[in-house]
């Protein structure tokens, strides 16, 4: 069992693929439901045949080399942190994960991350 996950706990990605322009300033959709009062929540970046890697969190924490284009916006009152990425680039191509804390369900003894967008 994982401790601090409530069964209530999930956070949704509606964009499964996002196109954009370069130099656009793109949002990604993240969704939450939670019965935790104080939810934490995280973005992660996972580029082709890499591992996830930290970006933000809702403290505004970042991993250095995401602090000047990317920021993350918790609105309690819509249940959304989106992330924003200012003038984005081919660079940025990758797979986006938002993650609520714990970022790991327990399914039928089986780990299962939770959706992703992909730009």
């Amino acid at each position: 069992m994982i401790t601090g996950c409530d069964s209530l706990d999930s956070v949704e990605q509606n964009t499964t693929v996002l196109t954009a322009l370069e130099g656009a300033v793109v949002t990604i959709s993240c969704q939450y439901e939670t019965t935790d009062i104080l939810p934490i929540f995280f973005w992660y970046q996972q580029k082709v045949n890499g591992a996830p890697e930290f970006m933000l969190d809702k403290f505004d924490n970042h991993a250095i080399h995401f602090k000047e284009r990317f920021s993350g916006d918790l609105n309690t009152i819509s249940k959304s942190f989106p992330l924003t990425i200012q003038d984005v680039s081919v660079s940025d191509s990758a797979v986006y994960y938002c993650a609520l804390q714990p970022t790991l369900t327990k399914t039928q003894s089986t780990l299962i991350q939770k959706p992703f967008v992909s730009i």
